[in-house]
């Protein structure tokens, strides 16, 4: 099974500012000094057809992947052919991203905001609000269990797939293994969110295929990440940290395989249920 990166395979990061900087600070016991790399944020704002829809914060690489994964996972687009331009502007910590998207999903979009109007701002959004967070969604067709192999010693292995979290740490990283059992890509983000997006752009950017492969994510993985690759059509995800009970339920409920892989232990398939 292949472990070296391919040259697309890593974040590239944009040139101002960089994915990391060198950073001061003193240490406590004997205020001796020293420098340490440290992940960068910028402040991402997206406006769809000339109306602001986001501001994201996200580590500023792959953000052409993100915007494409964002605009799939959020339920904005169904196809990356929906985006038909896609322009970055800004520097230092702010950037904007003007994306032109297709009537249809234009429409779409303007109908959840028209939804949204209204609401307050202390935490409970309403009926509204609740639907989007729980939509309705269609189930996969169901797909083969990974053979066992493919995880072995997977924890190290995508390790070569992060770069800016070997440099400096702070960062998740979303991955994506072929049907051979060979991983392809990765992204990072300082946003768990934000680096499967990017992955699920670049998938898509890339035009490979989805069939028989699963998506890779170092983080807690909670119910926003089932739904972004429900949506994407990846029918196996692994986490490297336990899913949430809910995730879990929409695993099982959307016919998605969904595996945790412990530190110290066999990896444990929580959906689907497996018969004795």
């Amino acid at each position: 099974m292949s472990t070296t990166p391919p040259a697309c395979a890593a974040s590239a990061p944009l040139t101002a500012p960089a994915a990391s900087n060198r950073y001061d600070y003193s240490h406590l016991t004997d205020d001796s000094q020293a420098s340490t790399p440290l992940a960068e944020e910028v402040a991402l704002g997206i406006a769809y057809n000339g109306i602001n829809q986001a501001v994201m914060l996200v580590s500023p690489t792959d953000l052409e992947d993100f915007i494409v994964g964002f605009s799939l996972g959020s339920g904005i687009i169904t196809s990356p052919d929906d985006i038909y331009d896609l322009k970055l502007t800004g520097r230092g910590s702010a950037i904007s991203a003007e994306v032109e998207i297709a009537s249809r999903a234009f429409w779409n979009l303007k109908d959840q905001r028209r939804q949204l109007a209204g609401t307050s701002g202390c935490g409970l959004c309403g009926v509204e609000a609740l639907e989007q967070a729980l939509p309705e969604l269609k189930a996969l067709p169901g797909a083969p269990l990974p053979p066992a192999h493919w995880l072995d010693g997977l924890r190290q292995r995508i390790d070569a797939f992060q770069p800016l979290g070997q440099h400096c740490g702070a960062v998740h990283a979303a991955l994506f293994m072929n049907n051979q059992g060979e991983l392809l890509l990765g992204r990072e983000d300082i946003g768990r969110h934000n680096a499967l997006d990017k992955l699920i752009g670049a998938l898509l950017r890339q035009h490979i295929s989805l069939d028989g492969g699963l998506a890779i994510v170092t983080s807690r993985c909670s119910l926003e990440l089932i739904q972004k690759v429900l949506r994407a059509g990846i029918q196996t995800l692994v986490s490297l940290s336990s899913p949430t009970g809910l995730a879990l339920q929409w695993a099982r409920r959307h016919n998605l395989n969904l595996i945790h892989l412990p530190k110290h232990s066999a990896p444990r398939v929580f959906s689907p249920v497996l018969e004795n």
